[in-house]
């Protein structure tokens, strides 16, 4: 886990005054920012305790808009693994490592294009000594599995879990999002989104790019109406 730091704003944010998170957040290597909250703390232990697994391969389980596949790009970043869909894992994707260390198998909850094809990948692993990272939205167990030696070898699994993004994760990505785009925001006005807002790192994008656009649109400041009038537009519930 990363040691806690202050979020700093934008440079051109000298009017109102600014929210400051302290909440735990590292770059993906130049791009955009993971903060670490409750919600998805688990999971990030697990890929800093990487390459010192005790297995061979584990899966990070959360519902979509929770921040798995981010997650997944941090770590495969850091060890270069090869990515690979669920409907991509074939043999003829997976003949061997190829001089990686890693591999991804993201979203197998949506359908593996070859059960035999991903066993063979977590047999590699053990024998060859790499890592192996699944990415689901369900539990291995209750995934249908028809391979047993398949089923049974990803019920074996470590599995972390990532929740949807608690408030505090939101308004940080919030804060985030908009310093992005130096765009100055009251404190009172992320509380608001933060509250109203569906709870998925998606939403947060499409919710601070529908401010932006309409504050340009209609030469607004970033206000309480205004952001209710992007929530309205996006559908979310603002009760």
């Amino acid at each position: 886990m990363t040691d806690e730091r202050q979020m700093r704003p934008s440079a051109r944010q000298d009017g109102p005054s600014q929210l400051v998170l302290n909440l735990p957040h590292r770059a993906a290597l130049g791009a955009e920012d993971f903060f670490v909250s409750q919600s998805n703390a688990s999971a990030v232990d697990l890929i800093d305790a990487w390459p010192n697994w005790p297995h061979s391969a584990a899966v990070v389980v959360g519902p979509h808009g929770s921040g798995k596949s981010h997650l997944a790009h941090v770590w495969q970043l850091r060890s270069g693994a090869q990515v690979l869909k669920a409907s991509e894992v074939v043999e003829a994707n997976i003949q061997s490592p190829q001089g990686r260390q890693a591999v991804i198998v993201e979203d197998i909850d949506g359908g593996l294009g070859d059960e035999r094809a991903l066993f063979h990948i977590l047999n590699l692993a053990r024998e060859t000594q790499f890592s192996v990272l699944v990415t689901s939205g369900r539990p291995p167990g209750e995934l249908k599995i028809t391979l047993p030696d398949l089923r049974s070898r990803l019920r074996a699994l470590p599995v972390v879990s990532i929740a949807m993004p608690d408030q505090s994760l939101l308004k940080a990505v919030l804060v985030k999002l908009f310093n992005d785009r130096q765009l100055a925001i009251e404190p009172h006005v992320v509380n608001y989104l933060s509250t109203r807002m569906e709870r998925t790192m998606e939403a947060a994008n499409q919710l601070v790019r529908a401010v932006d656009d309409l504050a340009l649109a209609q030469k607004r400041p970033i206000t309480r109406a205004l952001a209710a009038d992007a929530l309205a537009q996006l559908g979310f519930d603002e009760e």
